[in-house]
């Protein structure tokens, strides 16, 4: 009988080994005695054992062997030394399975497909949180009321309207030496810091665009391909995802499937439905600072306490140059520089300079020519989500914000947002020049204009130079001719969308806006200020080459045709 580890048998042992003849009664088998078997055992089992001691030993050695390996994994955590390199890139990580998870993005692998429609994903787990969109699971339950979420970081969102209380930050340990901005990740901390050198690694190999992250390349390849597999059957549209194609067909049927339980207002999207029900009052709770003087809500504390300062007209911040003042410190920096005309943020490729970096990095897009926001329906891009959702509205045609008070909607919060001033008489927006004060900062920034002076955009036909670029665009429709705003009533069309919004009010006969002294009612505030003037003689509009004042801009512009025609052009 031989031990399987060495090859050595009994026969080998038994000179060795005198002292180990131990016997079993188990192999009892005859009168005649034992049976050579059970010797045999006997023997080689102690033998054995040094085998296995050493294989003890060597198992021993292993563990250790990876223990060191997890504590020296463990100890460069705190160091930050980052073991494990991407050959592609210049990613590095501090764990492996970080790593494997970065190197999916160099390929274009999505290896986890959807069996109930076109998606895939490079994740598992990016799978199974999509499956349960069809399925309607909804794990997650609120022991409270009947909401429930697919993820658990939605309803750890959601508990925090019913405590009051929000999820704590993330810490942003990593600062930048440039500015104030700071990142959870080293890596976020990276890409900002070319924001500043200018630095964009990224580049199109059929065209000069860069870019500094590669989401925002890839984003622009798409533009190169003309890949639209999903085609609808009844127009011409195409799509490059089959969930584009699915919304765009409810415009051929009209069905709107997402109903409002508070109001009889349904929506073709889900988005438009949850867009329209903060509209309601009844879900301000998402928002679980309110403001105990108007309907403003916020989603955190110091958010509240800055919009109070608007009720009370609280302005902390003051000018050491003159008597200006601010409700917010970056109002009083922004400022200060017009008193130093101190712009230190320029453009190294034209003249353009500025007082604050973000207003530079969006200039700069202008030559760069990167839109970051495209529109999956047209061609259409830009380089501003607030423009972007604004111009997406216009295909959908849903006004999800609505007034309770007078029936006014509106595509935009903000928009609601200023309508309600409106209501509220509020105005808060002031000119630090003078005691203009207006609702929206659109019309503030108009008015700062008149100060300047300043007014950049000349129309080449006419001469007309204006303050701001659409205020250009508009004028240039009257040469055009074209009226893109068409009213859904009548054959009316309009070259604004503000003309627009007026004439609808002729069609509802509501006229929110009365005079105290003589009773005419007004469908804007604009109408009611000018109607005012004819009690109170004001004629704000001056004639730069006369003592000529008139009550309405018509009125001047008519005169300055009339005696000035070979004076200077006119502006706005």
């Amino acid at each position: 009988m031989a031990d399987p580890s060495c090859g050595g048998t009994v026969t080998d042992l038994r000179p060795e080994h005198p002292r180990n003849e131990i016997y079993s009664r188990e192999d009892q088998t005859t009168d005649m005695g034992w049976q050579q078997g059970g010797v045999e055992q006997a023997l080689l089992s102690p033998h054995a054992g040094n085998h296995n001691q050493a294989l003890l030993q060597n198992k021993t050695t292993d563990i250790g062997r990876q223990q060191d390996r997890e504590e020296l994994v463990h100890k460069k955590r705190h160091t930050g030394e980052r073991l494990y390199k991407c050959e592609q890139c210049d990613y590095s990580a501090k764990l492996k399975h970080h790593l494997d998870r970065h190197v999916l993005k160099h390929t274009s692998e999505k290896p986890f497909k959807c069996d109930q429609c076109d998606y895939s994903a490079k994740l598992k787990h990016n799978l199974d949180r999509h499956v349960l969109k069809h399925n309607s699971e909804k794990p997650f339950k609120c022991d409270q009321c009947g909401y429930s979420a697919i993820r658990k970081s939605s309803l750890d969102n959601h508990l925090a309207t019913h405590t009051g209380t929000l999820r704590k930050r993330r810490p942003r340990p990593y600062k930048c030496e440039q500015c104030d901005y700071s990142a959870p990740h080293k890596s976020g901390l990276d890409r900002h810091v070319l924001t500043h050198t200018g630095e964009k690694p990224f580049s199109c190999d059929q065209c000069g665009y860069s870019t500094v992250q590669k989401c925002n390349l890839d984003k622009h390849l798409a533009t190169h391909r003309d890949d639209r597999p999903f085609k609808c059957e009844q127009c011409d549209y195409s799509a490059k995802q089959k969930h584009h194609l699915t919304r765009h067909l409810l415009k051929h049927t009209g069905e709107k499937p997402f109903s409002c339980d508070h109001c009889d207002y349904t929506a073709a999207r889900k988005s438009d439905l949850d867009k329209h029900l903060a509209t309601h009052i009844e879900t301000f709770r998402t928002r679980p600072y309110k403001c105990e003087q108007c309907y403003y809500s916020a989603t955190q504390k110091h958010h509240l306490e800055r919009h109070v300062l608007k009720h009370t007209n609280k302005k902390p911040f003051t000018c050491d140059q003159c008597d200006y003042s601010a409700a917010r410190k970056s109002q009083l920096d922004a400022h200060l520089a017009k008193h130093t005309n101190e712009k230190p943020y320029s453009c190294g490729e034209c003249e353009y300079r500025t007082t604050q970096k973000y207003l530079l990095n969006r200039h700069m897009r202008i030559h760069t020519g990167e839109k970051l926001h495209k529109c999956d329906q047209c061609d259409y891009s830009t380089v501003e989500k607030q423009r972007f959702d604004i111009h997406v509205s216009r295909h959908t045609g849903e006004k999800a914000f609505l007034c309770e008070e007078c029936g006014y909607r509106t595509r935009h919060r903000f928009a609601l947002s200023q309508h309600l001033r409106s209501h509220r008489g509020e105005k808060p927006y002031k000119c630090d020049q003078c005691d203009y004060s207006v609702g929206d900062k659109g019309s503030l920034d108009r008015h700062l204009a008149k100060h300047t002076g300043e007014k950049p955009f000349l129309c080449e036909q006419c001469g007309y130079r204006a303050a701001k670029k659409a205020d250009l665009s508009k004028h240039m429709r009257r040469h055009t001719g074209y009226k893109p705003h068409k009213c859904d009533q009548c054959d009316y069309s309009a070259a604004t969308k503000s003309s627009l919004i007026r004439h609808n009010k002729k069609h509802t006969g509501y006229k929110p806006y009365a005079c105290e002294e003589c009773g005419y009612r007004a469908v804007a505030m604009g109408d009611m200020s000018r109607h005012m003037r004819k009690h109170t003689g004001e004629k704000p509009h001056k004639c730069d080459q006369c003592s000529y004042r008139a009550a309405h801009k018509c009125n001047l512009v008519y005169h300055i045709k009339r005696n000035h025609s070979e004076g200077k052009p006119l502006s706005d």
